[in-house]
């Protein structure tokens, strides 16, 4: 079934309702000295780190948008549960990270998010919102129908003159939002041979955005990314860059990565 752009736009809201009031709840226990628990399957100590923040803010989103799985056929993934396999059957999944960067929410510091995405089983998104409840910022976009920010419409500078430098002082989603408010900047993960790099909930929101906008979310190798890959929703294989431009990009792939 292809969704209609009414009923994109309806999905749109419903994801930033969802995103937003997790938002509220995660901005009311940030710097509470919240403890966390660590969970297998990633390389480093950032991905593997979770609290009880997490999963409730995961159930809140849930709660909004569990209606639309049979109501438009959806398929769901989402950080805090276990990937049923729906992203292969439906022709479109729900792509949930309930708090990317739960390490700098740990410590209390700017860089983590809500960020909930629509993905089509082609691996193309169609919706991406993305909610920082440190600075109450909302990010969103519809295929085709541009990109805002504070529900304005948002046309990031596209054509920054030089140096760039690489932003990493985030979690992924916060860092490729903070390329576009900063154009100078670029974002950037290898390909590695183990698990970790980032997931599909971690890029399929923010690309949306950039594809609405203009600017480049891509492979490391300049190629679209593989948001439904059937080995697994990690994205080590070919890495990443967030960069307004193919000149940042260019940039990108000369610098060494170092974390």
């Amino acid at each position: 079934m292809e969704l209609t752009n009414k009923q994109l736009n309806d999905l749109c809201r419903l994801a930033i309702q969802a995103a937003q009031e997790a938002g509220r709840m995660i901005s009311d226990n940030a710097g509470k000295g919240i403890g966390y628990e660590t969970k297998e399957g990633a390389d480093n100590f950032a991905s593997q780190v979770v609290t009880e923040i997490d999963r409730r803010s995961q159930q809140i989103i849930l709660d909004r948008l569990t209606p639309t799985l049979a109501e438009f056929d959806l398929g769901l993934l989402a950080e805090e549960s276990a990937d049923d396999g729906s992203r292969f059957v439906k022709d479109y999944f729900w792509s949930i990270d309930p708090m990317d960067g739960t390490l700098p929410f740990i410590k209390d510091r700017a860089g983590y998010s809500v960020s909930i995405a629509l993905v089509s089983r082609d691996a193309v998104p169609y919706i991406g919102v993305v909610y920082d409840p440190r600075a109450h910022v909302l990010y969103s976009a519809v295929k085709g129908a541009g990109a805002y920010r504070q529900n304005e419409r948002w046309f990031p500078d596209l054509d920054p003159a030089p140096p760039y430098e690489a932003v990493d002082k985030g979690g992924a989603v916060m860092n490729g939002c903070w390329v576009l408010e900063n154009p100078t900047t670029y974002y950037f993960k290898n390909p590695r041979p183990t698990q970790g790099g980032g997931c599909v909930w971690d890029y399929a929101a923010v690309a949306c955005i950039y594809n609405e906008v203009g600017a480049r979310a891509t492979d490391i190798f300049g190629e679209p990314l593989e948001l439904n890959r059937r080995e697994s929703p990690f994205m080590n294989h070919k890495g990443v860059i967030f960069a307004v431009n193919t000149d940042v990009a260019r940039e990108c792939q000369r610098t060494p990565e170092s974390a």
